[in-house]
């Protein structure tokens, strides 16, 4: 047998047995669920971008309502702006200081949303308009959608860190240099599978 054809079948069988050891050590995986990690990520963007977007517009019709609280609106419009001035990166999702203050903004962000839609309680004239009444829709859509989205993105991130600590593809991960991520934090288990209550019935008495 020529040398040639001896160097290529050895070269052959070198990477077949390197596809097999990386499948084997779950490089595959990792490949895999980091992507979904990533797609999640990125419907989380999507999905705040799209409250982000709406919120002009609900400002703008409570403005019309005279003598509305003013420093309600104006904690809305500056949780909005602290919310949309963190530039959100690839890398913002793998540090953990950086991915904190982007929730601790975006739930600043829905606590003004949720005082001014308690506060419109005491509009009826809001009440009536259609055209914010919509807008509440949109909104209380939107909320739900963005509970799904983080829901999805914290599955996804644990199970990387279950194939990140777990043996043996800890060591894969070791020498690939494959982090463990870091998550949203909450407070209970319940706070990831209820979105910020949005109605606009009447507050219980204190």
């Amino acid at each position: 047998m020529p040398i040639p054809t001896l160097r290529r079948g050895a070269l052959a069988a070198l990477v077949i047995s390197s596809s097999i050891m990386l499948s084997g050590c779950g490089y595959n995986e990792f490949q895999r669920l980091d992507e979904q990690v990533k797609a999640s990520w990125a419907e989380v963007l999507s999905q705040y971008q799209r409250r982000a977007d709406l919120i002009p517009n609900i400002v703008n019709t409570v403005k019309g309502e005279a003598n509305f609280e003013q420093e309600t609106l104006t904690k809305v419009v500056e949780a909005r702006a602290k919310a949309t001035s963190i530039q959100v990166t690839p890398e913002l999702a793998n540090d953990p200081a950086a991915l904190k203050r982007f929730q601790a903004a975006q739930g600043e962000l829905s606590g003004a949303l949720s005082r001014l839609l308690m506060v419109t309680e005491n509009y009826p004239n809001l009440k009536a308009n259609q055209g914010f009444q919509d807008l509440r829709v949109q909104l209380e859509g939107t909320e739900n959608r963005i509970t799904v989205a983080r829901n999805r993105y914290i599955k996804s991130v644990a199970d990387y860190n279950v194939l990140a600590r777990s043996f043996p593809s800890n060591l894969t991960a070791m020498v690939f240099s494959y982090q463990v991520k870091p998550s949203f934090e909450v407070e209970n288990e319940a706070a990831i599978k209820t979105a910020p209550a949005v109605s606009f019935d009447k507050p219980a008495s204190k």
